[in-house]
């Protein structure tokens, strides 16, 4: 009893309240949100469109989250933390229910591309906000905590999914909306704005003189942009962010091609979710005491055996095998990769470097869909092994970049130690 209560305290323990309806708001939107995970299925099967404009037409859902990582940055900046996240929901929410009734290809497209930029736009406004209110010391449990929300609420909405798609593909798009709604009731409702504002103060008295104080600007996007190890970071997730899509936009064509049914494809991603559910808890423990560049190799190089098994995958027992392997991969990964990027990210500069962090994903939404519909489509199995190849290729290079991370770490957190007063010489 008292070592369930030390791992509970070590889990969940010392995380505020806003972190808790953050971690509710995004638990009840994933657990909806199961649309887009089946948009290429949807294409193919009640559109009659080709992988390769499949592809082309899910790749517009990353292109849109490109701009609205950035737009998501800045406002959140701005606008603040809890403004965004209401119009992003609310916005995501109208556009479900217009796809829900489109037919043309053109417009579904373009729908795509917006669902992108609303879809995009909360991810760097929820992870500031988690930085905002929680203690440093904390940090990696309330990322760990995050990514298990995700994908418990991604499990649940699997198998739903898997028996809607079946039965109404405008189902879909119209409980995805409804999902939305709640989410940005629960934030509205509880989520505070945690953005500390520096307020431009007007004309002040000061021993009978005015003065004023100057307005205190953020620097721009440009500083992220150009910070080379961050960006070197920022690639190799993107490489990782790459392998994953592959569940979500290629991997469904492929078991549809080897006489899979949609509630397999939901299947093999309910056992992923299901796995992180039971085991991301204890994945803390695990990779603490290890240094988070080989965590992130180790991972990386799972993902990648994973995804190059499904090149002899024909029956659904390989695919859910596979899923095994990958899963454990995205376990390991998620805890460091969303430290090293709060870690690397000067207290003033959050949201910009969250910003620019986010356009790994959907950039990989693009990217993963586009090339690889192509490369399903005229490769065919072979596909599996390019995928497979690049992702150990990321993990060489995860252990090669980290050590210089680590030092880079280290100097922000000197620079930003309170400076120590000298002794008095006697």
């Amino acid at each position: 009893m008292r070592a369930l209560r030390r791992w509970l305290d070590d889990t969940v323990g010392g995380l505020p309240a806003t972190f808790w309806y953050l971690w509710a708001g995004l638990l009840i939107n994933r657990a909806g949100a199961f649309a887009m995970l089946f948009l290429s299925l949807y294409l193919t099967e009640a559109r009659g469109a080709s992988e390769a404009l499949t592809g082309t037409v899910v790749g517009a859902y990353g292109l849109g989250g490109a701009a609205g990582v950035l737009l998501g940055g800045v406002l959140a900046d701005r606008w603040g933390r809890r403004a965004t996240l209401l119009a992003a929901h609310l916005g995501t929410a109208g556009l479900m229910a217009a796809l829900a009734f489109s037919r043309h290809l053109a417009v579904i497209a373009a729908l795509a591309a917006l669902v992108g930029v609303a879809h995009s736009m909360p991810s760097p406004a929820f992870v500031a906000a988690i930085v905002d209110v929680v203690p440093e010391q904390r940090r990696s449990r309330a990322f760990n905590l995050q990514f298990w929300a995700f994908n418990l609420g991604m499990a649940v909405a699997s198998l739903l999914a898997g028996l809607l798609a079946e039965a109404s593909f405008v189902a879909l798009f119209l409980v995805d909306a409804a999902a939305t709604l709640a989410a940005a009731a629960v934030i509205g409702w509880k989520v505070p704005e945690t953005l500390t504002r520096v307020r431009a103060a007007g004309p002040t008295e000061r021993g009978g003189r005015a003065t004023r104080q100057r307005r205190v600007r953020a620097p721009g996007l440009h500083t992220a942009l150009t910070d080379r190890t961050f960006l070197v970071f920022v690639g190799l997730t993107f490489v990782l962010a790459v392998l994953t899509m592959q569940t979500s936009t290629i991997m469904p064509l492929a078991m549809r091609a080897d006489g899979l049914r949609p509630s397999a494809y939901g299947a093999v991603v309910a056992l992923g979710g299901l796995l992180i559910v039971v085991g991301q808890l204890f994945v803390p423990r695990l990779i603490d005491r290890h240094r988070k560049h080989h965590v992130l190799a180790v991972s990386t190089g799972l993902l990648a055996a994973g995804f190059a098994a499904l090149a002899v995958a024909d029956e659904l027992a390989v695919y859910l095998a596979a899923a095994v392997v990958w899963t454990i991969g995205q376990m390991l990964a998620a805890p460091p990769n969303a430290q090293i990027n709060a870690d690397l990210a000067p207290p003033e500069l959050r949201a910009r470097y969250q910003s620019v962090f986010y356009l790994a994903f959907p950039a990989a939404s693009f990217v993963a869909p586009t090339l690889g519909g192509v490369s399903l489509q005229y490769l065919g199995d072979r596909h599996w092994l390019i995928v497979g190849g690049l992702g150990l290729l990321a993990a060489g290079c995860h252990l090669l970049t980290g050590p210089a991370r680590d030092r880079r770490v280290a100097a922000l957190r000197f620079a930003q130690a309170p400076a120590r007063t000298p002794a008095p010489v006697r």
